[in-house]
């Protein structure tokens, strides 16, 4: 019989794997830090993640990850922007500014037509082998 635990990732405590990503504690006060983040955004339409995160002691990375997981929005918050994550521009929505956006399909097209590149060549190679075959 194995027991379904690990660590918790924040604290350290032991907890049962797959219910949560963190320990009940850890939860309830990051439960916490969200309904201090709403309550302060609601009187402060127009402060910034770096004023939020400054009056209420809420880490930036934890208000940027309450607004991906969607939990915040910043449609009505005009001067709240975020990190893209590669180059570290400010972005209001999804994880990439438009230039890294754009560089990642282009580099992923790269890599589909350098694929079907090598498979048309690895082709030629294998007709090619059977016709000196048949010729002989």
């Amino acid at each position: 019989m194995t027991l379904n635990v690990t660590n918790c990732p924040k604290c350290g405590r032991l907890m049962q794997k797959g219910i949560r990503t963190v320990c009940p504690n850890c939860h309830q006060e990051i439960e916490k830090q969200y309904e201090t983040c709403l309550k302060y955004l609601r009187e402060n339409r127009k402060c910034t993640l770096g004023e939020l995160s400054e009056a209420t002691g809420v880490s930036m990375s934890q208000i940027t990850k309450f607004i991906r997981e969607g939990r915040i929005s910043i449609a009505e918050h005009i001067n709240m922007s975020y990190q893209c994550e590669v180059c570290g521009s400010s972005i209001r929505e999804s994880h990439l500014c438009e230039t890294c956006r754009n560089r990642l399909v282009k580099d992923v097209n790269g890599m589909r037509q350098d694929e079907l590149r090598r498979a048309q060549q690895q082709a030629n190679k294998s007709i090619g082998y059977f016709k000196n075959q048949d010729n002989k």
